[in-house]
């Protein structure tokens, strides 16, 4: 099975289309890729995106974030049909994906500072995005001591996960528009989390 059933919206709905051809085009020739490979390539290609919002170009940087998007559910679903999970592979790519998530925030902060220069709201929304990000992959990390993953705690799943956030920093990077994007992750990210937060403590309580 190459989807999860953790997938936030927009991995449901384009990354995993995507994704999938990718992975059964690499399978279908048995290709010798790896899980971890994987991740560094998605890592790489997320990384590529940091440079070109210091030199102005949101709307090329927003490119290769959205493709990172899609390739980090690659590594996943390589190891899931050739049974190749470990511990070792998870660790791997969450880190690389923070890696991703913090320069990818702070690209667009840096951005929005070289367009209209330091505010009190860019640095607030700026923190708030990247301690959001951050904070959403620290409740799935230790929400699973309760035996579920919180995102499949409750009615609404997914909403604030990884992929959708890196989609709405794509969205509005390809317009320029640095403090809406900061705005929208963080409020989303802010929501997600607190929704999370009672529902399991209304399930576990």
């Amino acid at each position: 099975m190459l989807r999860k059933t953790t997938d936030g919206w927009i991995s449901s709905l384009l990354n995993r289309r995507i994704s999938t051809r990718i992975t059964n085009f690499i399978l279908k020739r048995n290709w010798n890729v790896t899980p971890n490979q994987m991740s560094f390539v998605s890592f790489l290609i997320g990384m590529i995106a940091f440079p070109f919002y210091l030199i102005k170009m949101p709307w090329l940087a927003a490119i290769f974030i959205q493709i990172s998007s899609i390739l980090d559910g690659v590594d996943g679903e390589i190891a899931r049909a050739r049974n190749m999970s470990s511990n070792w592979g998870a660790f791997f790519d969450t880190m690389l994906d923070r890696f991703v998530d913090i320069f990818a925030v702070l690209g667009v902060s840096i951005y929005g500072y070289l367009e209209g220069g330091l505010s009190f709201s860019l640095l607030l929304w700026s923190i708030l995005s990247v301690s959001g990000s951050l904070m959403v992959s620290y409740l799935h990390s230790v929400g699973k001591v309760f035996g579920t993953h919180p995102a499949l705690v409750g009615k609404l799943s997914g909403f604030a996960s990884r992929d959708v956030r890196l989609f709405v920093i794509f969205v509005f990077s390809l317009f320029g528009m640095y403090l809406p994007a900061l705005v929208f992750v963080s409020v989303l990210s802010y929501v997600y989390i607190t929704v999370k937060f009672v529902e399991l403590l209304v399930l576990n309580r």
